[in-house]
């Protein structure tokens, strides 16, 4: 403990990083304000359809935005059209020649796609304004006062402006702030439920009487096994052995050193889950099926609980796992990179055998990363079947702990690169903490 404490004085103490933490928890409390502001024409006492929202495929968008979906907030989409602009640009520079050369002209290349990235923004959030409005008139009808004028055309200008609102606070606590200021808003956004559900949780197994109570200390035992777990699958490595051939240049000798090439267990990262979300959602939306008559397949792949939604789930998370890690992982660069630099794997000779032993080494990891990931997926079903409440049930895996981890790790990772920096201690004795940068580049 007093270790502890003394690295939090040793934080506090250097002047960049408390400038940093400031600046960022004063955009997250700009945030958490803001989704609090309701939509001009909504009356707030009437929102209780809106309630809905708050589970099934719905709830993943109002757990993004802090609740703002449910509560009918000018930031009600929040940053979900930013993370799906980005998804795309980030596919188009893998996919599309012309796109990666404009990602290798370095910072410009850099600039252009971010700008891109803000037009598309503006389109999607657009798109999805419109269709927020198409809910809110369905669902949330009783709320929307009688006579606003122009409702229909106010309420996505208001939500686009929301939308952009945020990605600046996202920027800018990137920029000024400490970690990746959209990573940072979505962990909050989804901790915010977590006092709530935690407290529906206790109360739930506090009625049961000792056995209750028993139960919901099993429970968070096994939560924070989830979590150790997860630690070790985001972290997980495997490193390849690579020698550097001696160059003599002049009467100096360089290279003959021998490093290692860190290939992760689980390079995709979150973004395996979410497309298999995205790909889930989809017949919730073109199925005229009746939803609460037990039958038709919309209502196995919107309920979470249902063992045929957790098998199509599985699948479609290792079949995207694997697609993501071939679209962002290029073995044949890699070889090429090291036999530039006068490095090889001991026993693989140069060139094309190297990037085939490569991408055999990554097919072998990459199988179980991806089994891990689908079982994490899968998790807030199984424990929604042993009785745990829904809203607490969902940071028992799938993309609400495995983002919360992810950046958790992130930011702890810049403290302490800070903390070393300056000769502190780090914060961890066992090791340097690994986050997500040095797995993938996604926006998450």
């Amino acid at each position: 403990m007093k270790k502890f404490i003394e690295t939090l004085k040793n934080i506090w103490g250097i002047a960049e990083l408390r400038s940093k933490i400031t600046v960022t928890l004063s955009l997250i409390f700009i945030f958490r304000l803001g989704s609090y502001i309701v939509l001009p024409g909504i009356d707030p006492n009437k929102l209780n359809a809106l309630s809905g929202a708050k589970s099934g495929a719905l709830g993943l968008i109002d757990a993004f935005s802090g609740g703002a979906f449910s509560q009918a907030s000018i930031l009600a989409l929040g940053v979900m059209p930013y993370i799906s602009a980005s998804i795309f640009m980030q596919l188009m520079t893998i996919l599309v020649p012309q796109m990666q050369k404009v990602q290798k002209e370095g910072e410009s290349g850099r600039k252009k796609i971010n700008q891109w990235t803000r037009y598309l923004t503006v389109i999607v959030t657009f798109v999805q304004a419109y269709a927020y409005v198409s809910y809110l008139k369905q669902m949330g009808r009783e709320a929307i006062i009688d006579g606003f004028p122009l409702f229909w055309l106010t309420t996505p200008v208001v939500l686009t402006a929301g939308t952009l609102f945020v990605m600046w606070l996202g920027e800018k606590i990137t920029d000024k702030g400490l970690g990746n200021g959209t990573s940072l808003i979505i962990m909050i956004g989804i901790l915010h439920r977590l006092p709530d559900s935690f407290h529906k949780e206790w109360l739930a197994k506090y009625t049961m009487g000792s056995g209750g109570i028993l139960l919901f200390v099993i429970e968070i035992a096994v939560l924070l096994l989830i979590i150790m777990g997860l630690i070790v699958l985001i972290q997980g490595v495997r490193k390849v052995p690579v020698n550097y051939a001696k160059q003599i240049v002049g009467n100096r000798q360089f290279g003959g050193a021998r490093q290692f090439l860190p290939l992760k267990v689980n390079s995709a990262g979150v973004m395996p889950i979410i497309f298999a979300q995205a790909i889930m959602f989809l017949p919730t939306l073109f199925s005229y099926t009746n939803f609460d008559s037990g039958k038709g397949i919309a209502r196995i792949f919107s309920d979470s609980r249902d063992y045929l939604h957790m098998l199509i789930y599985a699948v479609i998370v290792i079949g995207f796992t694997f697609l993501y890690t071939a679209l962002i992982f290029n073995p044949k660069q890699i070889a090429d990179d090291l036999k530039r630099n006068n490095g090889f794997i001991p026993g693989v000779k140069p060139g094309q055998p190297t990037a085939d032993y490569i991408g055999a080494v990554m097919d072998k990891i990459t199988l179980p990363g991806a089994f891990l990931l689908a079982i994490v997926g899968i998790l807030p079903g199984f424990a929604q079947r042993l009785g745990i409440q829904q809203g607490f049930a969902s940071f028992f895996g799938g993309t609400s702990l495995l983002i919360m981890v992810g950046v958790i790790l992130d930011t702890l990772q810049q403290i302490e690169t800070q903390l070393l920096m300056r000769q502190y201690d780090g914060l961890m004795k066992s090791g340097r903490i690994q986050g997500r940068q040095s797995m993938t580049s996604s926006v998450i």
